[in-house]
């Protein structure tokens, strides 16, 4: 699909003049040196996160629990990334990626965390690299990168281990980009093939790049200065277009599946549009000042002001507008504006996975639009005392970058465990039941009960008529011996409409600490017809006969359960104890050391039973 070089007036004004020898190897030191430096200030920024911890917001059960990650690089564990939707995604790449730092350093946070800084790092040298080479401007693309490589507002997708996906597939974003300008300066099928490899590898690592075909048009506006080709430039892209559109398709099957879409019932279409509009004019609003940053903004929905729905309407109709208008005169403002824009249709609300109004993570690659109409904006605006203000700008910009970064240094600081992370977001949100919740779930994970109960208590005052503060305030209360109490509150999330299975499962839980067998069994069962798959039912049912005598079908139930759960730490332990009693030794090691894989400790005393019985025969 090669293509004419373009002659149009746009592309002669971008175009650099031929360098010659010298100019050419001054200019290599130059972007050298660049490139160092967004190295070091980005390592510099998020050094804290590589002393950060594992948060109980998904880095347990998604990462550190999963024998599928736990286990490496191992063949059928790869065969296994590429056909599982797990948590509403499928991303073959970014489990391989996940699975080669357990390879490397095991469940030890900081090697997880030093892979992701290190992709953040050459996502911002790459960015740097293309804007340079497309545009000839080495510092204006410089200041891109810079801002890029330490805005608060991208700590999230660099501190958050199950962010991954993030960092990687944006790598494979820049790569795409880079390939993509050098088939464009020299067309050949090789160059093609290797800017849909990339392609197909970021969207293998997060559908985020659905959008991407439609940024390389813009590039083609400008700065490639190619829009006289018309639609030979979508022809030309339409192997992206397709597979952008298999990936949309295949999203939407994985999301669905582990039921993360909400439903146009539970959140009409008017509030999302409306909630879009407002996250347009939020983003801007925290890249320009990022302060009251948090891992979560909950979704005000029926609550939401209908006022600034409208007044952010009007000004993103408005921006866009006059964005189009510019294109003659200021075709960076058009395509940074519309990269902003589109970028971010994916993530922003009109299909709503998750209860988040918007998030931090969202902007990873949007941003990059206002930024680059930030960095070709300022110097056109002071383009008549260009003299004069030269230094002054270069200051300015400097000390942009490093209040920027010193604001990074901080927010990175939030990141350090879950105690911090969902305290600081308390602080954001006093007034929302979600933080304290997420925090409480922190404080469970840490077997911190008692400390759990307050938070949740602040969120039922907080919402009375919140089902999960109820749901999550009873099993606090449970693990403190409560089970009476714990049982009235599950009643209560059952009154308010939380008629799930893992409210039956509590209350047959509770029931059956008191003694209440048979309301015990009758709860399994309910959760059990709500969900056949429910592995925490099928574990109790087991316990249960257990109980009663019946090992052989306590053993079907657990076995039950490990297998819709493979990182069920509780069916593991039960099948491990139970084949000791059986005298089946070799599989009691084997579940023993399944148990540990997915983050559970065993008890010396069990340890030394087995080994007495049966040496350790290894994994």
């Amino acid at each position: 699909m090669s293509v004419r070089s373009s002659k149009t007036r746009s592309a002669k004004a971008h175009s650099a003049p031929k360098p010659t020898a010298k100019s050419a190897a001054s200019d290599g030191r130059l972007k050298a040196a660049i490139c160092a430096a967004l190295a070091v200030i980005t390592v510099a920024a998020y050094w804290r996160v590589l002393g950060a911890m594992c948060v109980v917001l998904d880095d347990g059960a998604y990462l550190f629990q999963n024998p599928m990650v736990l286990d490496g690089l191992k063949l059928h564990r790869i065969a296994q990334a590429f056909t599982i939707f797990h948590s509403g995604n499928w991303h073959p790449l970014t489990w391989m990626s996940h699975m080669t730092d357990c390879q490397l350093y095991g469940p030890n946070a900081m090697g997880h965390h030093l892979t992701s800084l290190l992709f953040h790092a050459a996502n911002a040298i790459l960015l740097f690299l293309v804007l340079a080479k497309i545009t000839g401007s080495t510092w204006r693309s410089a200041f891109v990168a810079a801002l890029f490589a330490i805005h608060p507002l991208h700590v999230e997708s660099v501190a958050w281990i199950s962010e991954r996906k993030d960092v990687l597939s944006t790598f494979f974003w820049m790569l795409t980009m880079w390939a993509y300008v050098s088939y464009v300066r020299r067309p050949g099928a090789a160059r093609y093939a290797l800017m849909v490899v990339f392609y197909a590898l970021g969207l293998m690592s997060k559908p985020m790049l659905v959008s991407l075909p439609l940024v390389l048009l813009l590039l083609d506006v400008w700065p490639l200065g190619r829009a006289d080709l018309r639609w030979r430039l979508v022809w030309e892209k339409s192997p992206l277009f397709a597979m952008s559109a298999a990936s949309c398709v295949v999203t939407m099957l994985a999301q669905r599946s582990g039921g993360a879409v909400v439903t146009l019932d539970a959140l009409p279409l008017s509030i999302r549009i409306a909630n879009a509009a407002i996250a347009y004019t939020g983003y801007i609003q925290k890249m320009l000042w990022p302060s009251g940053l948090s891992v979560l903004y909950p979704h005000p929905l029926e609550k939401l002001p209908v006022w600034w729905a409208a007044v952010s309407g009007v000004m993103i109709a408005a921006a866009t507008y006059l964005s189009i208008r510019a294109a003659r005169r200021r075709p960076y403002v058009t395509v940074g504006w519309l990269w902003y824009v589109i970028t971010l249709v994916p993530v922003i609300g009109i299909v709503q996975v998750g209860s988040q109004s918007m998030a931090d993570r969202y902007t990873y690659v949007p941003l990059t639009g206002l930024f680059i109409i930030i960095a070709w904006g300022v110097p056109d605006l002071l383009a008549r005392r260009a003299g004069a203000l030269l230094k002054p700008t270069f200051a300015a910009a400097v000390i942009a970058v490093a209040v920027l970064a010193g604001c990074t240094w901080v927010q990175a600081g939030f990141w350090r465990d879950t105690d911090s992370l969902l305290g600081h977001a308390v602080k954001v949100m006093p007034d929302h039941t979600l933080a304290y919740l997420c925090w409480g779930e922190g404080l469970n994970h840490q077997r911190r009960y008692d400390e759990a109960r307050k938070c949740f208590e602040k969120a039922v005052r907080i919402d009375p008529r919140d089902p999960t503060a109820h749901l999550d305030l009873g099993i606090a209360l449970s693990h403190l011996g409560k089970y009476r109490q714990a049982i009235a509150e599950y009643e209560l999330a059952l009154r308010l409409g939380r008629n799930d299975s893992d409210v039956h499962f509590n209350l047959a839980n509770d029931y059956f600490n008191l003694g209440m067998v048979d309301m015990a069994l009758r709860h399994c069962r309910i959760a059990l017809h709500l969900d056949p798959k429910h592995a925490p039912s099928h574990n109790l049912v087991g316990a249960i006969l257990n109980s009663q005598g019946k090992l052989d079908e306590a053993i079907s139930r657990w076995q039950i359960a490990v297998k819709f759960a493979p990182a069920f730490c509780d069916a593991h332990i039960n099948l491990a104890c139970a084949y000791y009693i059986k005298g089946d030794y070799k599989a009691a090691w084997r579940e023993a050391h399944l148990f540990e894989r997915c983050g559970g400790q065993l008890d010396p005393g069990f340890v030394q039973q087995l080994w007495s019985k049966m040496p350790d025969p290894g994994e």
